[in-house]
């Protein structure tokens, strides 16, 4: 794949931003509101993270996903986690062809966008099977390899109502995941717009504003953006105060934490703070920026004590607090 090349990196980070810019008006044409979920979403892809995205039925969930994939021109594939699914319904299987050789049949990992739909409905053994393309954007099938498209990007999904017969992931799990997005409702404005754009025969025309080649080279202009070692220090010293009883952990977290955020926490804070600050017309970031994505990026990362739960401090409390 030939590499998008740009005259400087300001020429490429104000290209980023007209960008940007452009791909919110362009989903803004299909789903209504959400703003901060689109720019968590693309602050993933930018920085070549994966997200979780946690809401009720009927919130546009797999309608956004779709409409972001054809604005990026990437190929996309939805997966319905069922109790019943196999990992070889994802990564795909080895068949005998009409000469009765073995021929290897991708699944629908091998997307640039995959959307796994209830991911906690599908037992654990099926689960690790996504999670291990995530972390090593390859495929492994009767020992051999196959590497998985570039840009790669998983938005995982779950209700958050049902909870019978479902498979939490694990905490070592939800740790690949750069951020855990909590969709909420729409205001009441925002409603009556989405029934009336969704009510009838029109559908708005999307035009592709980036391709795969030009949001490879902004990840990599993402992890060259210079970084002042007060803002690395601030995102570490952060992460810090979520480790219960350890040396700069906060009151909080030692009354409300069973366990705190790990290195990978501290990595996202600042890679996300890169790419924040970039959307925002910056060439590097403060610490406004690193708190603009430490709920999303910690929530998922913190474990809650009995003290925490009975007392109704809710994750989101306690990060606001950290902070």
């Amino acid at each position: 794949m030939r590499m998008k090349t740009f005259d400087s990196d300001v020429e490429a980070a104000d290209r980023l931003k007209e960008s940007y810019t452009t791909l919110t008006k362009e989903v803004g044409k299909v789903i209504v509101g959400q703003q901060e979920v689109v720019r968590l979403l693309l602050t993933s892809i930018f920085c070549q993270g994966h997200s979780l995205l946690v809401g009720v039925p009927g919130l546009a969930k797999t309608k956004l996903i779709q409409t972001l994939a054809a604005t990026l021109h990437l190929s996309y594939n939805r997966i319905q986690f069922t109790p019943d699914l196999m990992p070889s319904d994802i990564l795909g299987s080895e068949t005998l062809d009409k000469d009765r050789n073995f021929k290897f049949i991708k699944g629908p990992v091998f997307a640039n966008i995959v959307l796994a739909d209830e991911i906690n409905r599908t037992p654990p053994k099926t689960q690790a099977a996504l999670l291990e393309s995530m972390q090593e954007y390859s495929v492994t099938i009767a020992g051999q390899v196959f590497q998985l498209q570039r840009p790669f990007f998983v938005l995982a999904t779950q209700n958050p109502i049902e909870q019978e017969g479902t498979y939490p992931l694990p905490e070592a799990q939800l740790d690949r995941f750069m951020f855990n997005i909590m969709l909420d409702y729409p205001e009441y404005a925002e409603e009556v717009d989405i029934i009336k754009s969704t009510t009838t025969d029109e559908s708005p025309e999307l035009k592709q504003v980036l391709t795969s080649e030009e949001i490879i080279a902004y990840q990599h202009l993402v992890r060259r953006v210079p970084v002042a070692d007060n803002v690395v220090e601030y995102a570490v010293a952060l992460v810090h105060k979520t480790r219960a009883n350890r040396k700069g952990a906060h009151p909080l977290a030692n009354n409300y934490l069973e366990w705190g955020a790990g290195p990978r926490a501290s990595q996202y804070l600042v890679l996300g703070a890169k790419c924040n600050a970039l959307l925002n017309g910056k060439y590097s970031p403060d610490i406004e920026d690193v708190q603009a994505v430490a709920k999303p990026i910690l929530r998922h990362r913190v474990v809650r004590n009995f003290k925490a739960d009975a007392e109704g401090y809710s994750v989101d409390r306690i990060i606001e607090e950290l902070l």
